[in-house]
């Protein structure tokens, strides 16, 4: 803004005996900052319903708003306004299935999820596989998502494993050994990728890739939680050798395949 001006306007509403900012809120901090004196501002006045779906709007084109808060502002036009799915759905010009999507996810969740989203400890991908879950069942399957780190795949696969278990017991010990669970899914047989254009060699090389690959994010895994610190001394003299071994084997891996990466000006010619 410094060095080009505004180039868009900012978005407002007559709110009260003054002004309400929809749109272009770090235009605005960023005015502030440079100690502007004016904006240039698109002022609009609309009711507060109205405000809340441009805010959505405005931000949808490039996903700056959360899924999360999509579905807090339509979880108020619901119940504040009382306003049905269908005509969310004509309000913001998204489909009846879309609007139904993020008011399940409000709806469904327990209120110490909403927290935890709201807080970033987990993102509302989590919580769509936590909605399948009871309420009281979802905070400690929430822990276990943060405390690891999984993904929205891996949560959606521990999520499935705590619905499928036979009794409380079962359920217990995917909570206490997730990592087991995620290991036995993602080292289930799948069939193996095959392209074509390459030769058999080529194709044994790009598969066995593919399983390094899934090998590797099972001990990302395990490696990206808190129960590191709870390894004591005797613990980590007897496993290091044998991580001293795998870096080894990594740096004659990484020297290989430099030999067949192809010259970066090369890559741009073919782009």
């Amino acid at each position: 803004m410094q060095l080009h001006g505004q180039l868009q306007p900012v978005v407002a509403r007559v709110h009260k005996s003054g002004y309400q900012l929809i749109d272009g809120f770090k235009r605005y901090y960023a005015a502030e900052d440079l100690m502007m004196d004016t904006l240039q501002c698109l002022l609009l006045e609309i009711d507060l319903p109205q405000a809340k779906v441009l805010l959505m709007s405005y931000n949808r084109p490039h996903q700056s708003m959360e899924v999360w808060e999509e579905a807090m502002v339509l979880q108020y036009l619901h119940k504040t306004h009382s306003m049905d799915q269908s005509s969310l759905a004509k309000l913001t010009g998204y489909s009846r299935s879309w609007v139904s999507r993020r008011l399940a996810l409000t709806d469904k969740i327990d209120e110490g999820i909403s927290s935890d989203i709201m807080m970033g400890v987990i993102t509302s991908s989590h919580a769509r596989a936590l909605t399948k879950l009871p309420r009281g069942k979802q905070k400690e399957v929430a822990r276990v998502i943060a405390c690891y780190r999984l993904s929205s795949r891996q949560s959606d696969t521990l999520v499935e494993a705590f619905l499928n278990a036979k009794d409380d017991k079962q359920q217990q010990y995917i909570l206490n050994h997730p990592e087991k669970i995620l290991r036995n899914h993602e080292s289930a047989p799948e069939e193996e990728p095959y392209d074509e254009r390459l030769s058999p060699y080529g194709n044994e090389l790009m598969q066995g890739a593919e399983y390094l690959i899934r090998a590797v994010k099972v001990m990302l895994t395990r490696f990206d939680n808190q129960r590191r610190g709870m390894l004591n001394e005797t613990e980590k003299v007897i496993i290091t050798p044998g991580f001293e071994k795998v870096t080894g084997y990594a740096k004659k891996l990484t020297e290989t395949i430099i030999h067949l990466q192809i010259h970066k000006s090369e890559r741009q010619d073919e782009k």
